[in-house]
């Protein structure tokens, strides 16, 4: 089945990929939904964004894996359906570059559902998955406000880890912390995709009554570990606003000013 061009008009402006990829066709939500059984649709996003939310049926292909491509020729050689492409949202930008990179190689008739998962499984959560379960319970979908509310700027962080009063948390993976340690002596490692190894820490944190103080790499992960820690009734923790960049970017500043 191919998709006409743009399935349905909406008004751009909020979705930005449509500007940046006017070559790339689009899909609306409730067009998806109605050819929902005639398409594959495959999510871009990492291996832990899908894992914690996602489509119903929806193949996962990271973006940023080596063998892409290779998966989406695979997809293409096995069956002639549209296959759509979908991130996180209007802002994401994921989706378009999975689409265009499909196009630079060849692959056809791929097209872009770019309103986002949060809009999909707050609309069609029977056709969404969170945490392993489906239909979605759409209250238990954590907004932006939430994750907000756990956040605090570089400076704060790095006082609340020296106090000593917490456990503090590095869930960037090896490439990312190489030669790059925040708190030596101080910190742990357990990679965001080590489910169990965060179930571990969150039952120590509750059962010390000790505040959980945790990082990644530039402060978008934590927004997908949260769904684990609010699962695992975790009673008390923060993250670190933009991550170790912004904690990096906070010594340079302070550097700079000679505070």
């Amino acid at each position: 089945m191919l998709l006409p061009l743009q399935a349905l008009f909406a008004d751009n402006a909020e979705f930005l990929g449509r500007e940046r990829f006017p070559d790339i066709p689009y899909i609306e939500i409730d067009k998806l939904n109605t050819v929902y059984d005639q398409v594959v649709i495959v999510d871009a996003r990492s291996e832990l964004e899908y894992n914690t939310l996602h489509i119903k049926d929806a193949i996962n292909i990271p973006l940023s894996s080596a063998d892409f491509v290779e998966k989406m020729k695979g997809l293409r050689s096995e069956s002639e359906k549209t296959i759509v492409t979908y991130c996180n949202g209007k802002t994401c930008m994921k989706s378009f570059k999975a689409a265009r990179k499909a196009k630079t190689n060849n692959i056809s008739n791929v097209v872009v559902y770019d309103a986002g998962i949060f809009d999909w499984a707050k609309k069609y959560p029977e056709k969404a998955v969170l945490l392993g379960n489906s239909p979605v319970d759409p209250s238990l979908l954590l907004s932006k406000a939430q994750l907000k509310d756990h956040m605090l700027d570089p400076a704060t962080f790095g006082e609340k880890v020296h106090s000593g009063t917490g456990i503090v948390l590095d869930v960037r993976d090896r490439q990312q912390r190489a030669n790059n340690r925040l708190f030596m002596g101080i910190e742990r490692n357990i990679p965001l995709n080590d489910v169990e190894g965060i179930k571990v820490i969150i039952k120590e944190s509750n059962d010390k009554r000790k505040p959980l103080y945790i990082y990644d790499n530039t402060g978008k992960q934590v927004r997908w570990l949260m769904y684990q820690l609010e699962a695992n009734k975790a009673k008390e923790y923060y993250f670190m606003k933009d991550g170790a960049h912004g904690y990096f970017n906070e010594l340079q500043k302070s550097y700079f000013s000679g505070e």
